[in-house]
């Protein structure tokens, strides 16, 4: 790897992993808020793309904006359902674990939908990312919501947690489905991803309409929380939901454009290994930093999803080809 991808790679842990941290802050203090951050990083990158990237409307358009129909209509649902589970009982450690299970759902449907064949290796994986996944679910529904006592109030959380569950695996499939619709696209017209970023960001906009009483009513609660003073900033007072969702929001575009940039100067297995390390750093820190509970078996359940992630990308073979090499 060159200095660049160095850099970038650095881009990656710092935004991504700090976009967890104020995502996870944000959360606890309003769980509710899913709608809000979504519309803002969605609001943030599409202006950054109309500066940088569509030029001030001076840039010309490679695909068609019929074309990016569907793709726009899976990426707002996947964002949305992954930013509101939290006001549905799901713990950022579970809602990390189940999202990076995304092997399963991409076989899947690479199977069906592109006729791919797999490896014995790698269908191996799949099933210690399942198994990973399945023991991490089954021993968080037992820590929910387990302080009230009344069978009524318990049996109601559990319900909404097993819908917040299941909304995330749809939107691991429905993000997969994007994955491969994005791929069918960029065979027929070129990698554009910054593009795609773009517009992918740009033209849902308008259906946060729809959303507007519950992300006003968010606006209004970050904005009357609680000071929060930035000395880094002379001491300057801002509300800190405000200042959590700000920094989520720059952090997050900082993650996606270091990852776009990352793939232009490392390969698919290298940057695999780099996100898979990152997840597990974010994962590490959440625990450690916001006193998330955590058994062993939760341990065990994600070790079987990242070393099945590394396996089924066949990190271990290319690292000591790589080893050899040097």
């Amino acid at each position: 790897m060159n200095a660049r991808a160095y850099f970038a790679t650095a881009s990656v842990f710092l935004g991504c992993c700090s976009g967890v941290v104020f995502l996870e802050s944000l959360v606890k203090l309003d769980p509710g808020a899913g709608n809000l951050i979504t519309a803002a990083q969605f609001a943030f990158i599409a202006l950054e793309g109309f500066i940088f990237t569509f030029k001030f409307g001076l840039a010309k358009r490679i695909i068609r904006l019929r074309d990016y129909g569907l793709l726009v209509a899976m990426f707002f649902l996947t964002s949305v359902i992954n930013n509101y589970v939290f006001h549905l009982n799901v713990p950022m450690t579970l809602h990390m674990i189940i999202r990076g299970g995304s092997l399963i759902s991409n076989m899947c449907l690479g199977t069906i939908v592109l006729k791919r064949q797999y490896q014995v290796r790698q269908y191996i994986a799949v099933i210690m990312i399942t198994l990973g996944i399945f023991i991490c679910t089954y021993f968080s529904s037992r820590n929910v919501d387990d302080n009230h006592g009344q069978d009524s109030d318990k049996t109601a959380n559990m319900f909404w947690w097993l819908v917040g569950v299941l909304l995330l695996v749809l939107a691991l499939f429905i993000s997969s489905y994007m994955g491969i619709t994005q791929e069918l696209l960029y065979r027929r017209h070129g990698k554009c991803a910054r593009e795609a970023l773009f517009y992918t960001h740009l033209l849902p906009l308008p259906a946060f309409l729809f959303l507007h009483d519950n992300i006003r009513t968010h606006w209004t609660l970050a904005l009357e929380s609680d000071p929060y003073r930035i000395q880094l900033l002379g001491g300057v007072a801002v509300p800190l939901l405000l200042f959590y969702l700000i920094g989520n929001v720059l952090m997050q575009h900082l993650c996606i454009s270091s990852v776009y940039y990352l793939t232009t100067e490392c390969s698919s297995l290298t940057v695999t290994l780099i996100l898979t390390l990152r997840k597990f750093v974010s994962l590490v820190f959440s625990i450690v930093y916001f006193d998330n509970p955590f058994t062993l078996y939760h341990w065990l359940g994600t070790v079987l999803v990242f070393v099945g992630t590394l396996m089924f990308a066949d990190i271990f073979r290319w690292q000591r080809k790589a080893v050899k090499s040097d």
